[in-house]
């Protein structure tokens, strides 16, 4: 496996054991479509939470927020509605977040967690 891949999937196991200390419920990882991929879908309370995450090693190539863009989100949505239409979730609630993830190569990793990203 490359060793962005390995990066990336690191940050989203990160991602994920943050949500799920934090209450959330997963209900899917790397969701895939004909349109794209969800990076993970979940749950809280009434609130069907889909999230894109971002994980960098340093900041050199910017923070790893700064990828995400207004054409990522724009799917970002389009794959939340196809997952509803094909899961038919009973929530009062849908939210589009982004997870941050930053691994240095010493240290401690850094997740930062943006609520409704729209």
């Amino acid at each position: 496996m490359a060793a962005k891949d390995e990066l990336g999937r690191r940050g989203e196991d990160l991602a994920a054991r943050f949500l799920e200390d934090a209450g959330y419920r997963l209900l899917e990882r790397n969701w895939r479509c004909r349109q794209g991929e969800i990076d993970i879908v979940a749950r809280t309370a009434n609130t069907l939470v889909f999230v894109e995450v971002k994980t960098r090693s340093g900041l050199a190539f910017g923070h790893p927020f700064e990828a995400i863009t207004a054409t990522k989100l724009a799917r970002l949505r389009g794959l939340a509605a196809v997952w509803c239409a094909e899961h038919s979730p009973s929530v009062a609630r849908i939210r589009l977040d982004a997870i941050a993830v930053i691994v240095p190569r010493s240290g401690q990793p850094v997740v930062e967690h943006l609520l409704g990203v729209y």
